[in-house]
């Protein structure tokens, strides 16, 4: 596990290929994935599963909101923003739902759908797939929220894209830890 924690890498999208996970590694990602600190249990995030044709669905109201945005936007465009979810075989929206409560504060419940993104991106890599977890603009739009399902006392943790790497990854410059870490003494 060590050894996976210190060499994961993210793939970028268009690096990733099928096969993606099966049904029953579909199952068990998300399985780990709610495995997450989640003060007073209240699951404070969802998941939204795209795959196969769904991908491209999605893709269709991504490129229509941008197209508005954009009505001089040509052909290469439009088509890049429709396969901004068809690159990877599989891709699951995590969707924070954390909202007022009376114990737990909100930025704990958004914390927790941070920690779902991120078990699902080291459960991915550990069943031997790549992973990227990403936010665009489209993750910010309230119209493509709303054509992908997102309610509006909803927000876009991420969206992690799954599959098998066309390629090993090279690391990339860590942060050197004495630059970020501090040792409390009073």
């Amino acid at each position: 596990m060590l050894d996976l924690l210190q060499s994961r890498r993210s793939v970028p999208p268009r690096l990733l290929q099928a096969p993606g996970p099966s049904p029953d590694e579909l199952s068990l990602l998300l399985r780990i994935a709610s495995r997450v600190p989640d003060h007073g249990k209240l699951a404070p995030w969802r998941f939204i599963v795209f795959q196969g044709e769904a991908r491209l669905k999605a893709g269709e109201a991504i490129a229509a909101v941008y197209a508005e945005d954009n009505p001089d936007a040509d052909a290469k465009r439009l088509s890049a923003e429709r396969e901004r979810l068809a690159a990877a075989p599989l891709v699951i929206g995590v969707v924070s739902r954390a909202a007022p409560h009376v114990k737990i504060p909100e930025w704990e419940q958004v914390l927790s759908a941070g920690a779902v993104a991120m078990n699902l991106t080291v459960a991915a890599n550990a069943m031997g797939y790549g992973s990227a977890w990403l936010t665009e603009w489209y993750a910010y739009d309230r119209r493509v929220l709303d054509k992908l399902g997102v309610a509006a006392d909803e927000r876009i943790a991420g969206f992690v894209h799954i599959g098998t790497p066309l390629e090993r990854q090279p690391d990339r410059p860590r942060p050197d830890l004495a630059e970020i870490v501090t040792h409390y003494q009073r």
